[in-house]
Formats: structure tokens, sequence, C-alpha cells
């Protein structure tokens, strides 16, 4: 359980978030919309320790993660930004193998080893596994960061697979947040990206919470979506709850016509 308690966030004199209040539960995609400026990434960064509120508190399992040591939180969460800087001259498994860090002291055993070619399966990179990061394309590093972040997540479950561990594993959550994840993606690699997300979503100690901007990937994905606007919540919920055509017209200035399909809506702007 992720716990976000009375949040407010400051840069001078302007509030960026204003008196949050969240929670967020294993198993489940939680997706934050909302305009630009309505303080997403700043609660992203907020939930993930990476920025500190003058106001609030975040918990994880109800520790207040601003007294958890980083080399421990390094070990369950994991941040994936909106750009990343590789400053050095890596090859693309050196950039995966940065997510097992926390987990090994001097070089990385097998297991790390067996993790880092899984994910980098799982995201189609293991072609280019020896090419210099910097000489990939935006989306191609975009994908290279999926495995990195989900390395520093993944592990052996009591079932023996990786990734999702069985409802009976006494371990700690593990904690995915994703800063605007879709840039630089197209929309293939949109949809695998989510599927792939929705599929570690689910394992029962993994509380996932991700920022993007396509309302209709949010309406499909999302088992709740917080909708800020102004650094404040304007309401929380499943899709159908939160994705009306009167909340999505006053928070963003234009209204769609909304059409169910099945047990999923889906949003056309005109």
């Amino acid at each position: 359980m992720l716990t976000a308690s009375n949040i407010t966030f400051r840069v001078g004199n302007k509030p960026l978030l204003s008196e949050v209040s969240l929670s967020f539960t294993p198993g489940k995609l939680n997706l934050i919309i909302g305009p630009n400026g309505a303080g997403k990434s700043t609660l992203i960064k907020v939930l993930a320790r990476l920025l500190h509120p003058q106001i609030g508190k975040v918990e994880y399992e109800g520790t207040d993660i601003s007294r958890t040591v980083e080399a421990e939180l390094a070990k369950r969460r994991a941040v994936l930004s909106q750009a990343v800087e590789v400053a050095f001259p890596l090859t693309v498994r050196e950039v995966v193998m940065m997510g097992r860090y926390p987990h090994f002291g001097g070089r990385p055993a097998p297991t790390d080893q067996s993790i880092v070619d899984e994910v980098m399966g799982l995201f189609d990179v293991s072609a280019f596994g020896d090419r210099a990061y910097q000489t990939l394309s935006g989306g191609e590093r975009q994908r290279v960061n999926f495995a990195r972040v989900l390395a520093q997540l993944w592990r052996k479950g009591s079932d023996g697979h990786s990734g999702a561990v069985s409802s009976d594993t006494a371990f700690f959550c593990r904690y995915l947040l994703l800063d605007e994840p879709l840039t630089f993606l197209d929309i293939r690699h949109q949809i695998d990206f989510m599927n792939k997300v929705r599929a570690f979503a689910n394992s029962p100690d993994v509380v996932t919470v991700g920022v993007v901007h396509d309302l209709n990937l949010a309406a499909r994905f999302a088992d709740q979506i917080v909708l800020l606007n102004d650094g404040r919540v304007v309401a929380t919920g499943a899709p159908i709850e939160v994705l009306t055509r009167e909340r999505i017209g006053a928070v963003f200035g234009i209204e769609p016509v909304i059409v169910s399909v099945e047990s999923d809506i889906h949003l056309i702007f005109n």
C-alpha cells in the first residue's frame, strides 16, 4: 500500500500540489491524468521521494519514506522519468544492469545476469545489447530504460517465475513509478508497453502509479484514475466514474463524445 497524506508542495510561493491525499493498493494499475501544469510529474516525484513536500507525508506500507535509508528504498522503488540522460559511453546491457546495482556489491551475481537477460528479452532490446546506448533512437532508448527500471524490481517468485510473486509470498511490496513513460514511442510500442506494465502491475506485491497524457489509454488500461488540475485532486476512481463528459470539459476545456464498448469506454474529440 502506498499512501499520500495531505501533500502540499510549493516552489517559492507557488503551490504545485495542494492538500493531496491518495492511496494506491497492490495489484492494480493506477494512472494519473490532467492538463499541462496540473502537478502530475510533481506528484510522481513526491511519491518516489525525489521531492520532499513542505506539508504531508508519503508512506509505503505504513512507513514514512522520508525516514527510509536510500539503499533500502532503491531495492523496492523504481522510477522511470520523462528524460533519462546517460553521460558515459555504456552499452545497452550495461545500462540495463544499472537497475540491478542496489542488489549487489562489487560484481553482479548469476541471478542479476539472468534477470537482465529476461527483461531485455521482454522489451525486445536483446539484439542490440552490445551497442553503445548513445547510438540508439529515442524510442529504443526508452525501451532500454523500461528494461532497466523493471530489472530493479524483478525477482524470482516462490513459483520459480520472474516478475510476479504468488500471493502467499511474504515479501515487502515493490513500487513502480512512471512519469510519462510513453514519450518517444510509436503506437505499437505504446500498446505493447502498456500491456506489459498491466501484466506486471497485476502482481499482488506491486504498487504501480504512472502519468499518461492519452485519456483513451488511461481508460483502457487503468484500474484507478486520478484526475489532477491546478495541483488538486478533482476525481479518483474507475475510468468510467472519472472520465465523464462534463468533468473532462471542465478540466481540459474540450468535451468528448464518449462511446461504450462492452465494459470499456472510448473518448472521441472533435
